[in-house]
């Protein structure tokens, strides 16, 4: 590649697309990303565009009824949104010289960053029963991209699960007869690998060690949530499994929960096996509980005394202990940091300071006076001073990321 590049990287949601278009410069061998143009297109009868531009003189365009109906539609405005005088930042989609797509899942074969391939699209397609609700769709933009912009451009792939590809089998296995495993690809793989990733080495840079030398507990806390625990600088653990629902309490997703309960369900409501599945994932966790699946509408009832608000937001919590509990065990004898990304790491230091408190007999003690403020740079520091770890606050950037590896892919 030259020295001078424009990268888009796109995330293709079953209803939405997301993209971030950057410039790249690699002068004396240090890539530098700056983003020109981000943006998301909400897809089908009711669409929505929202599309604005990063730099000196930022704007922002949105599209209340843009008529989108595909992804076709939606990636062929975002070009030409791209490509607008006013509030693009490109003369013609020929400047676009290379394209990351996040990916949700690349099952066991796929653990790096890689080029997309006729082969590559047919791993993929052998991955929808592992990722039901986001590889078609993942595989669709990519389809879509290579029709607009032709096979000249090249397009990576860019793996959720990549990043937990180096767990032992003692943590990706479950306790299930073994030829589950070995033929249908039954483990644990875990997601949002990319950000966990690109937040333990902006953690590392912060405390100035080698990210090959930390131990750290990330949290990934937003709609979608999840931990992993991190020794010497690669994923040893996660909470998320052969689907994203297992873990944590999430937006609309239940979690952990006991593997029997389906099959009561089934029997004593008569509910059905797709009726249970759609309530796990998209009735239940903070939604199913409250009945609403917006942290800020939470905490604003909690300030207003709601007890139930106070006791979701209590589950939550409880559920994200248990795992810095558990990964405390398995990073023993040292603990470099727990940090917290994503909207709700990053922004509610009620949660924070719920996760965090009571746990100085384990060394970990969060100063509130830190804790209690927004996030105004990439990264702060909320710990006390008797505090043996230290307990960060880390801005995620999963497409930026996204974006460096589709350089270093592409660069060859």
């Amino acid at each position: 590649m030259n020295q001078l590049n424009k990268i888009l990287v796109l995330n293709a949601g079953s209803s939405t697309l997301k993209y971030k278009l950057f410039n790249a410069t690699n002068a004396n061998k240090t890539l530098a990303l700056a983003p020109m143009i981000s943006g998301m297109v909400e897809i089908g009868e009711v669409s929505k565009v929202t599309h604005k531009s990063h730099g000196e003189n930022p704007k922002k365009m949105e599209l209340p009824d843009a008529n989108l109906n595909d992804h076709r539609s939606a990636l062929s405005l975002v070009i030409d949104l791209l490509c607008d005088p006013g509030f693009g930042g490109l003369a013609s989609k020929s400047e676009i010289n290379a394209i990351g797509h996040r990916v949700v899942h690349g099952a066991e074969r796929f653990k790096n960053a890689t080029l997309i391939t006729k082969d590559l699209m047919a791993a993929l397609e052998a991955s929808i029963p592992l990722a039901p609700l986001h590889n078609p769709a993942n595989i669709l933009g990519i389809e879509v991209a290579t029709e607009l912009l032709g096979d000249a451009c090249p397009q990576v792939a860019v793996f959720d699960t990549a990043y937990h590809s180096t767990m032992p089998a003692s943590a990706y296995l479950y306790g299930l007869p073994y030829h589950l495993y070995k033929d249908h690809g039954v483990r644990r793989y875990g997601f949002h690998g990319t950000s966990h990733s690109f937040v333990a080495k902006k953690a590392a840079k912060h405390l100035g060690k080698p990210l090959e030398e930390c131990n750290f507990i990330t949290c990934h806390l937003g709609n979608g949530a999840s931990i992993t625990a991190i020794k010497n600088g690669k994923s040893i653990d996660t909470s998320m499994g052969l689907t994203p629902l297992e873990g944590l309490v999430m937006g609309t997703r239940s979690g952990d929960i006991d593997p029997a309960i389906p099959t009561f369900l089934n029997k004593q409501t008569g509910m059905s096996y797709a009726e249970i599945d759609s309530m796990l994932n998209k009735k239940s966790g903070l939604l199913g509980l409250s009945g609403d699946a917006d942290i800020r509408n939470l905490q604003d009832r909690f300030r207003a005394g709601d007890k139930h608000a106070d006791l979701t937001l209590e589950v939550f919590a409880h559920r994200v202990r248990k795992y810095i509990g558990a990964y405390l065990i398995q990073l023993s004898p040292r603990l470099d940091g727990i940090i917290f990304t994503g909207g709700i790491g990053e922004n509610s230091w009620i949660l924070r300071n719920k996760i965090l408190k009571d746990l100085e007999h384990v060394g970990i003690v969060v100063d509130k006076s830190k804790n209690e403020v927004d996030l105004t740079s990439q990264i702060m520091s909320v710990e006390s001073s008797k505090s043996q770890v230290p307990l960060l606050v880390v801005q995620t950037d999963e497409e930026k990321s996204i974006a460096e590896q589709t350089f270093q892919v592409v660069q060859g």
